[in-house]
C-alpha cells in the first residue's frame, strides 16, 4: 500500500510548538511507517519525517511572513496531484482546497475534516461528497448533508506524556489559543472567582481579546501568561497542574490539549460543548460544565477524580496506534472497493 499524505503548510511537519493539524498528520504518518507501509509525506521542506519526504514550499507560511499562503498551498497542493498516479490512496489533511482536484485523478481521495471553520466552505464538501472519501474527528462535528466513512478520534504519542500521579504544581491550566473560542476569559473569571492560580499558555489568535481580557489581569502567582511552549516544557505544565480548564465557547470539534492533559493523568474541568462529552467521561476524568458557576463548583471537587483513571482512558482511546489502525482499517475498505 501506497499512501500520499498530504499536510498543511501553516506550519513544520510537525510542529515545534502550535499546530494541531500537523501534529496529527505526524502522527499518523509516523505510525503508518512503523507499521510498513510506504508512505510520502507531502509538507514543508522543514518538516522531519521517517517517510519519504516531497516539499515546494521551505517554511510554513506562519513562521515566515514573506511566503504568500495562497500561492505556496496552490504549489503544493497541485504537486501532490501531479503524482497522484503513484500512489493507491492519497490522504488530505489539508482540509477543503484539495477536493477541487480530485476530480482529476482515479486515485481514491480520503479527507480528514478537522472542523468546519465556516458554513461557508460546505458547498466544496457537498460537490465531492459522492466522488471522495470523509473522516470527521467525532461525531459532534458530523456535518448532516455530508456522508462519512468513518469517525476517528486523533491519537497522540502517548510516550511523549509523563504520568504523574503527584503533581506539584498548586495551579489550575489554560493550554490553548487566545481567542474567544476558546474562553480564555472565562478562564481568567473562574480563577479570579475561587483564587487559585492560573497558568495560561498559547498563542495569542486575537490581540485586541488579550489586551481587553487577559493582559490587565495578569499578576504573577495569581494570573500568568507564559506564551507558546514547547514539547519539553509542555508534559511537566500539563502533569504538574491541578486540573486543565477549557472554557470552550464553541462546538470544538475535538480537543487535543484535553487528551494530552489526561494523558499527564491531570483531569480536566470542560464546558459542555462539541466533541466534549466524547473525551470525557463525567466524574471519571474530570467534569462537563454549563457554565462557569458551575464550572466552579466542579472544581471544587477536582481532587475526586483519580489521575490514573484519566491515563488510562487515554490509553484506551485516544493513542496514535489506535488511531492509525482505524485509518488503515479505512484505507482497505476503500481499497477492496
Amino acid at each position: 500500500m501506497k499512501i500520499a499524505m498530504l499536510s498543511p503548510i501553516a506550519w513544520r511537519t510537525p510542529p515545534e510548538h502550535y499546530g494541531p493539524w500537523e501534529l496529527v498528520t505526524s502522527l499518523l504518518t509516523e505510525e503508518l511507517v512503523r507499521n510498513g507501509i510506504e508512505v510520502t509525506l507531502f509538507a514543508t521542506a522543514n518538516s522531519v519525517t521517517s517517510a519519504t519526504l516531497r516539499s515546494v514550499c521551505p517554511r510554513g507560511y506562519e513562521e515566515d511572513r514573506s511566503i504568500d499562503a495562497k500561492v505556496w498551498e496552490c504549489l503544493h497542493i497541485s504537486h501532490c496531484f501531479d503524482h497522484a498516479g503513484e500512489f493507491d490512496i492519497i490522504h488530505n489533511q489539508f482540509d477543503f482546497l484539495p477536493l477541487t482536484y480530485s476530480g482529476f485523478t482515479d486515485t481514491p481521495v480520503v479527507t480528514t475534516i478537522h472542523g468546519f471553520s465556516s458554513p461557508r466552505i460546505l458547498p466544496v464538501y457537498q460537490k465531492y461528497n459522492r466522488h471522495t472519501h470523509y473522516v470527521s474527528i467525532s461525531d459532534a462535528d458530523r456535518s448532516p448533508e455530508l456522508d462519512y466513512i468513518a469517525t476517528i478520534h486523533h491519537g497522540i504519542d502517548t510516550g511523549n506524556f509523563t504520568y504523574n500521579a503527584d503533581p506539584k504544581g498548586d495551579y489550575m491550566l489554560y493550554y490553548g489559543r487566545i481567542h474567544p473560542d476558546k474562553g480564555t476569559r472565562e478562564a481568567v473569571e473562574i480563577a479570579q472567582a475561587l483564587d487559585m492560580r492560573l497558568i495560561i499558555a498559547g498563542i495569542i489568535q486575537d490581540e485586541d481579546y488579550f489586551n481587553i481580557h487577559v493582559n490587565p489581569f495578569l499578576k504573577e502567582g495569581k494570573i500568568e501568561y507564559i506564551g507558546s511552549i514547547g514539547d519539553e516544557r509542555r508534559d511537566s505544565l500539563l502533569g504538574n497542574a491541578r486540573l486543565l480548564l477549557h472554557p470552550i465557547s464553541f462546538s470544538e470539534p475535538f480537543g487535543l490539549s484535553v487528551v494530552e492533559a489526561m494523558a499527564c493523568g491531570t483531569p480536566v474541568v470542560a464546558f459542555n460543548k462539541g466533541s466534549m462529552p466524547e473525551l470525557i467521561s463525567d466524574g471519571e476524568n474530570g467534569f462537563l460544565a454549563e457554565n462557569s458557576e458551575e464550572a466552579i463548583e466542579k472544581i471544587k471537587m477536582i481532587d475526586t477524580v483519580s489521575r490514573r483513571n484519566c491515563r488510562e482512558h487515554v490509553e484506551q482511546h485516544f493513542s496514535q496506534e489506535i488511531m492509525t489502525k482505524r485509518y488503515i482499517d479505512v484505507y482497505n475498505q476503500i481499497l477492496k472497493k
